[in-house]
């Protein structure tokens, strides 16, 4: 079964592509550089902007396919409107399109669990339960590519939802959390916020989990998660121990710091290409409210549990050293 990888050039699409192996993948992104270096492991690779329509001699380069996993988009808490709404919503078309070409008979989404998100307490989320009000445009226009990926019922799709991948190789969840870190106090709330993190090798899992199910488990979106709340501060205090960084924490009141942020957030949007503010209420709302999601329905539908507990994936994370010194 020959598989069709997008955002291989990326984080979790990396960790795919090598799980899967040689012969058995087509690696495609836009990072040329990253593709060389997978193109050394013997992995089949084709550069592609799915910002517009495949054209007809990439199709003819990547060739039939039984499936694909849509891995890329545009992961941030901070963008604009545009760049989201081509990058997620434009860019899934462009590859549901792709896929039917291509001859594919399963679509794998990889969306996010920010859909569910607000500000308020939340344990045990289950996949209907969205937020009345998306929290960012990310959010949004991840839940608007999902409709697109439901629609393509001839692509048996399925869309994963998994909630903070890290892992080696991580460039968002833990090396945002350790650069807050390194720049000087952290803030904590009281009560402090909790997250079920997820491995990146359990999100592969799950992925190939997904591509191996039944042709009737289709149309179905699944939460994906390590199956465990771990604080927020947990989460930071053992990422810094592997780094050799002493966090240093500042207790704050919630209203007041998310009433700042809201300030930056707005002034940030006044100004030439509405840079990223150095704190957004988003960030804050992760670090003080809980959230937690009901994984029954992966185990139901695609013999799936996370196998790597917290404490391990530290361990993995930060194995090598190249982690340690790309976070600081």
């Amino acid at each position: 079964m020959v598989v069709l990888v997008t955002g291989a050039t990326g984080f979790l699409g990396s960790h795919l592509v090598r799980a899967l192996g040689p012969g058995n993948v087509v690696a495609t992104g836009r990072n040329s550089q990253a593709l060389a270096v997978l193109a050394a492991l013997g992995i089949k690779t084709v550069r592609l902007d799915l910002a517009h329509p495949v054209p007809a001699a990439d199709r003819d380069r990547i060739g039939p396919v039984c499936a694909v996993v849509h891995c890329a988009g545009l992961s941030s808490p901070w963008g604009t409107q545009t760049a989201f709404e081509a990058a997620n919503v434009e860019a899934t078309r462009h590859i549901a399109d792709l896929a039917q070409e291509l001859g594919a008979k399963r679509l794998v989404f990889v969306s996010t669990a920010s859909v569910y998100f607000q500000y308020k307490d939340q344990d045990n989320l289950a996949e209907h339960q969205i937020a009345a009000h998306f929290v960012n445009a990310y959010a949004r226009t991840k839940y608007l590519a999902e409709q697109e990926v439901l629609a393509r019922a001839a692509l048996n799709p399925l869309v994963l939802r998994p909630r903070g991948i890290y892992g080696a190789g991580d460039t968002a969840l833990l090396p945002r959390l350790m650069r807050v870190a390194a720049r000087g106090p952290i803030p904590r709330f009281a009560p402090s916020g909790a997250t079920d993190i997820t491995h990146v090798d359990d999100v592969v899992a799950a992925c190939r989990a997904a591509l191996d199910a039944a042709p009737d488990v289709a149309g179905e979106v699944v939460n994906i998660s390590g199956g465990v709340g771990v604080p927020l501060v947990d989460i930071i205090a053992a990422a810094c121990e592997a780094t050799g960084v002493t966090p240093r924490w500042r207790t704050l009141p919630f209203a007041p710091a998310f009433a700042a942020a809201r300030a930056l957030e707005q002034g940030a949007r006044l100004l030439p290409r509405q840079p990223e503010p150095p704190v957004t209420a988003y960030a804050l709302g992760i670090l003080r409210y809980r959230q937690t999601l009901d994984i029954s329905k992966a185990k139901r539908l695609l013999g799936w549990a996370p196998g790597v507990s917290f404490a391990e994936g530290v361990q993995r994370t930060f194995a090598d050293g190249a982690m340690r010194r790309g976070v600081l």
